[in-house]
């Protein structure tokens, strides 16, 4: 066995140094870049190849073919060569939800009755599963059943899992309320239910206070995003042929929290406990999430995968609870995913109706050009290679993946 992977180490050491050496060689390559130009909000469809002008890292380039593509036909062509789009498309769902709503219900209506056509593929990644619908099913079974049948996939797949992550934030809902209640001023008292007495009422304040700092770092921890999954995935999209579209659905979260008039008693009140006022001092960074992967390096990776993700950002309503203020604490992964659709010319928009929301998005992706080019002095070097489109003479809107790496 250790013969075995002596010999392909050192096959796979030959191969390196080879394509080292093919490196410094040019190589003609085509690249193509789905773009979308819009004035005003609406889409622009009567741009020329000779409106555009393309650049990479800086260098201007010659556009040798420009495709104007309405869903999946297309429409009109400019050619000095000649390239073969495929139109084919393949549509990616991905639920990062904890709760599932009857709202959501409706987008996935929506999505199968206006947009999925026979030929289409679908893919949908929900917080437990990964499921493939083939377009032959879109041709052997009802748009209403196929809608139907997701729904019941999403529906359990949320409870499933994301069952630790909710119960988490129950828990620390019971906390919250109970630890106002027991609050060193009486003024604070609120009203509890007979499962929040039950569950805190009779343990004491401080061992209270832990048990609140416990489950919000366990709270961190679930909600982390794993930066090799977000690769993965990128990898995965890259693989796919033709148009791929991705619509990442995610919820708005909030955490329960004690208001800070509340803590500052608490802090008075446990002065010559430091373990308790160390926690305390924390309380309010310890729910916030960084930042848990590369955000250029993720956009940069999902731009090479050349595809549109549309980041539809849910707002549901803010509970209301008897002595407990919820603050929202996905703030901060909002900028990363918003980078990410604006690296790859996709749609940004945040809404408390996911329907209207898809529509909006399906809307801003269904019309395209696209352009191909042959880069100058291309050079197999592993670079992110940056491009920028623009409309020549005129103020539009032009939105298009941000490059591409060379290798």
């Amino acid at each position: 066995m250790k013969r075995f992977c002596l010999a392909g180490g050192l096959l796979l050491f030959c191969m390196g140094v080879f394509s080292q050496e093919a490196a410094d060689q040019a190589v003609v390559i085509n690249v193509e870049v789905p773009v979308r130009v819009f004035q005003h909000g609406d889409f622009v469809e009567n741009l020329t190849i000779d409106d555009f002008e393309l650049r990479e890292e800086g260098i201007p380039q010659k556009i040798e073919a420009v495709y104007f593509v309405k869903k999946r036909t297309v429409e009109r062509s400019e050619e000095k060569r000649r390239f073969l789009p495929s139109t084919d498309r393949t549509f990616f769902l991905f639920f990062e939800i904890s709760e599932y709503t009857p709202e959501i219900g409706n987008a996935i209506d929506y999505f199968h009755e206006n947009v999925l056509v026979p030929g289409d593929d679908l893919m949908v990644v929900t917080p437990l599963n990964t499921y493939k619908l083939r377009s032959q099913l879109l041709e052997s079974q009802s748009k209403k059943e196929l809608s139907r049948q997701l729904k019941e996939l999403l529906r359990k797949d949320v409870l499933m899992g994301n069952a630790e992550y909710r119960e988490a934030v129950q828990e620390l809902t019971g906390l919250a309320r109970s630890l106002a209640s027991n609050s060193p001023d009486a003024r604070d008292a609120a009203q509890l239910d007979e499962y929040t007495l039950a569950g805190y009422g009779r343990m004491p304040v401080e061992k209270q206070l832990m048990k609140y700092m416990n489950i919000l770092e366990r709270i961190r921890k679930l909600r982390r995003v794993d930066q090799q999954k977000l690769l993965d995935f990128a990898n995965l999209l890259k693989k796919e042929a033709g148009q791929k579209y991705v619509f990442l659905v995610y919820q708005r979260e909030y955490i329960p929290q004690i208001e800070s008039r509340i803590l500052d008693k608490y802090v008075a009140a446990f002065q010559d406990k430091p373990h308790v006022l160390q926690g305390l001092s924390s309380m309010s960074h310890t729910s916030r999430r960084d930042i848990s992967f590369d955000v250029d390096l993720v956009k940069q990776a999902y731009a090479d995968s050349s595809i549109s993700i549309h980041f539809l950002f849910l707002t549901p309503a803010v509970k209301h609870v008897q002595g407990v203020y919820f603050q929202e604490r996905s703030e901060d992964i909002f900028g990363a995913f918003r980078e990410m659709a604006n690296a790859t010319g996709g749609f940004v928009d945040t809404s408390a109706n996911p329907a209207s929301s898809l529509k909006r998005a399906v809307d801003a992706s269904e019309n395209f050009y696209l352009l191909y080019y042959s880069p100058r002095d291309y050079r197999k070097d592993g670079r992110f290679k940056e491009i920028e489109v623009r409309v020549k003479e005129k103020d539009f809107r032009v939105v298009h993946r941000m490059g591409y790496f060379s290798n």
